[in-house]
């Protein structure tokens, strides 16, 4: 048992160090240049490499099987049908494919990136009026593997009337670097949405975070991509509605979306760390 527990610390020791000891905004950014080449044979050669990497990737459920480019396949669009989606009012659901992380109860303005890592809501939120809003609510954690569906999507009927983007770094945000970076969600490049429900007391906020080979997101919502290029804090207007399950953006290439949600919501039953949830299932109700 004692030479299994060396074997696996020394792999993350390894982990951690090739994931975050490297330069990291260099290789992000060649990064996405590189997944957008189109070249029949490079994209092949790619998307085989990733599925030796990543057993788990699986494009059966994709709507298309060919692909100009490895960025065209880390963005797929998968076939109408496979997410169903909890129509009940009083159920919050799954933004995306991910595994439940860290969630729980936010303990007045603190939250926990993992056992023994503890953040404020204003280290990873600027806006001291969401900060007061989810004191004492609840929070969960889904992390996106690399191999998933990269889409995210509304959890409720909302609208959104402004995204704040924040630049940041782009440490790797998987379970190693969690135990190992204090605020590491406050350090990475990453955005904040309000969603607006019509009719309800209630609110909810994603906060989608950027992290290694992974520092650009899409919304729907704004014209082009958010990036490494876009300095400083910008808060950008926009107005759109959505239905729960109505597409937002999508990630790159795949990272983390942390949901905030006021004290009138508990969780399911089954969502527990380390659970695989699938967009559409339920995560909260009132």
């Amino acid at each position: 048992m004692s030479k299994l527990i060396a074997v696996l610390t020394q792999q993350e020791q390894l982990n951690f160090l090739l994931t975050n000891r490297i330069p990291r905004r260099w290789l992000t950014q060649w990064m996405g240049w590189f997944s957008r080449i189109e070249n029949p044979f490079l994209t092949r050669l790619s998307i085989a490499l990733w599925r030796i990497f990543a057993r788990d990737l699986d494009l059966s459920e994709a709507r298309k099987q060919s692909f100009a480019s490895l960025h065209e396949c880390f963005i797929r669009e998968l076939k109408p049908g496979v997410r169903p989606i909890d129509q009940r009012a009083s159920v919050v659901i799954s933004p995306c494919d991910a595994i439940v992380g860290a969630h729980g109860r936010i303990n007045g303005g603190t939250v926990f990136q993992a056992k023994g890592f503890p953040y404020e809501l204003g280290d990873l939120i600027p806006d001291q009026s969401l900060q007061e809003k989810y004191r004492d609510g609840v929070f969960v954690t889904l992390r996106l593997k690399s191999s998933m569906y990269h889409r995210f999507h509304a959890p409720v009927d909302c609208q959104v009337h402004g995204i704040n983007y924040i630049s940041g770094d782009t440490w790797n945000v998987n379970p190693i670097a969690l135990k190992r970076i204090e605020k590491l969600y406050c350090k990475n490049e990453r955005a904040v949405l309000q969603l607006d429900m019509v009719d309800s007391e209630h609110s909810i906020t994603l906060v989608p975070v950027a992290a290694i080979l992974v520092a650009s997101m899409k919304f729907h919502c704004l014209e082009g991509d958010m990036d490494l290029r876009s300095r400083g804090s910008n808060y950008l207007p926009c107005h759109a509605s959505y239905s729960k399950g109505d597409e937002m953006g999508y990630f790159q290439h795949g990272s983390t979306i942390i949901m905030f949600a006021t004290s009138h919501y508990t969780f399911f039953d089954d969502i527990r760390e380390g659970k695989c949830i699938k967009m559409g299932e339920p995560l909260l109700q009132t």
